[in-house]
């Protein structure tokens, strides 16, 4: 049996709603929420469309599924980061290196950026999908302001103003670097993140 032969049997005996959500990471990523039908996530998981409806009422819970699976997947990538991180400096840094991380990942279809964004962007106000990236993108800045209060102890004005100039860098970095395709601008955001460090 060859590599591919293993991967297919392997996919096989994953649990359905495992298979469904890898699915809907990789085809909502790829294709947008929207623009991604239940069909498209049942035949590239393998599954029914019965299979989904057990595992999700609707495919808005599936959206939500997803977004909180990528937050996972962030966070993750983050504390992997940062156990090799040295000193508050570097407890900074390793929030760049995770989304250079992440967006290593791209899901074999190509970097068109943050999958959080991209998804809250088609989802209409007031929708639960949106309040879950608004507290993933708030929690990577509480991240940043919490490694900036060891490295600016008794300044809290400053901690909070440099955490949001560090997540409004990093969010503006992920959006070019989406249109571009590639990791180049988050690379150059680290750097401009360490220079900022450097002066403070």
């Amino acid at each position: 049996m060859d590599s591919q032969d293993t991967r297919a049997e392997t996919g096989r005996t994953r649990p359905a709603r495992e298979r469904l959500l890898a699915a809907a990471a990789r085809r909502f990523y790829a294709d947008g929420v929207a623009a991604t039908g239940i069909d498209a996530i049942t035949a590239e998981a393998g599954v029914a469309k019965m299979s989904l409806y057990n595992n999700f009422a609707s495919k808005a819970e599936l959206v939500a599924a997803y977004l909180q699976a990528r937050h996972e997947e962030w966070l993750e990538l983050y504390r992997r980061r940062l156990g090799s991180a040295a000193g508050p400096r570097g407890r900074v840094l390793a929030v760049f290196d995770a989304y250079a991380d992440h967006a290593a990942l791209a899901y074999g279809h190509g970097f068109r950026g943050c999958g959080l964004l991209n998804a809250a962007a088609e989802l209409p106000a007031g929708d639960p999908g949106r309040a879950a990236v608004r507290r993933h993108k708030e929690e990577v800045e509480a991240l940043l302001a919490a490694a900036l209060e060891q490295l600016l102890p008794d300044r809290p004005e400053e901690v909070r103003g440099t955490a949001g100039h560090l997540a409004f860098l990093l969010e503006g970095a992920m959006a070019r670097a989406g249109l571009e395709g590639n990791g180049r601008c988050l690379r150059e955001a680290r750097q401009m993140a360490w220079v900022l460090l450097d002066r403070l």
